[in-house]
């Protein structure tokens, strides 16, 4: 004990003083570059709202239809050819029907044996009871759904609104291959996760790429799918890096990732008679 003391006369107070203010100092650098790091990954605080998000974010009367079905292996090409048969039915009833189809797709990477196909509807979820009720008592369709059973495993169905910030939905010509990336997002986080999208958008529009983003009004909530095209895997692959180039995309991928919760990605191929190719 004796020995300690001695030791520790010889220590003057000016280099105590000197070691706890280089203390301080280094522990007051390493804040500040923490909370330099994490004020890029903390989302702001979106004030309540009497407005219901859906009409925050989308300003179209349009409703969007995702039907997703998996599709027994060895009977792809008669499910496409009975799906191909009910389109043409409902196209051809028009006046009846207030619906088009916007796409059909068959998943190339992701999800194998699957189809989506994206039905729109003109007039909200009124023009949507009236085409079930109408489709609930047709005699063909209900005959080309009973037959459809016979190739199917399972299927999901959504109701989707469009993002007011993507551009508008053009039918693509050509050969041409989609990408529907999904997110599944944390409870109240839509309004954020529209807010830094309209700014990440305006990174992601070389190549003409963005097709549709939609998030989800009925089936798996906070749910959204962004859809890209491109005319090739290369292709995708050279414009996601040149989107990495431009200054303030890191910013906006930051921002969004703490609200995801699970997110995939699906390679989609349209089948013949989709309207887009």
């Amino acid at each position: 004990m004796a020995v300690t003391l001695r030791l520790l006369s010889f220590v003057s107070p000016r280099t105590v003083q000197r070691s706890t203010m280089r203390r301080i100092m280094t522990s007051s650098s390493l804040c500040d570059v923490s909370e330099s790091w994490l004020s890029k990954l903390l989302v702001r605080k979106i004030e309540p709202t009497k407005e219901p998000h859906s009409r925050m974010l989308s300003d179209k009367e349009v409703i969007y239809e995702l039907q997703t079905h998996n599709v027994r292996p060895d009977s792809t090409a008669k499910y496409l050819d009975n799906y191909e048969k009910c389109v043409h039915m409902i196209h051809s009833r028009k006046d009846e029907f207030k619906c088009d189809l916007v796409a059909s797709w068959t998943v190339q990477v992701g999800d194998l044996d699957q189809a989506l196909h994206l039905w729109r509807y003109t007039g909200g979820f009124t023009s949507i009871d009236k085409c079930n009720a109408l489709l609930a008592v047709d005699k063909v369709y209900q005959q080309l759904l009973q037959e459809r059973g016979n190739y199917l495993r399972s299927r999901h169905l959504q109701y989707l609104l469009a993002f007011s910030y993507w551009p508008p939905i053009e039918p693509r010509k050509g050969k041409n291959l989609y990408e529907i990336r999904s997110y599944s997002l944390k409870p109240g986080t839509m309004i954020e996760w529209g807010n830094n999208w309209a700014r990440a958008i305006n990174y992601r529009r070389n190549n003409d790429e963005p097709f549709a983003a939609f998030f989800s009004q009925i089936g798996r909530l906070y749910n959204v799918h962004h859809i890209w095209c491109y005319s090739s895997l290369q292709a995708r692959k050279e414009t996601r890096e040149s989107a990495w180039r431009s200054p303030g995309w890191d910013e906006c991928v930051a921002y969004t990732v703490p609200l995801i919760r699970e997110m995939h990605s699906r390679i989609l191929i349209p089948a013949s008679f989709s309207p887009t190719q």
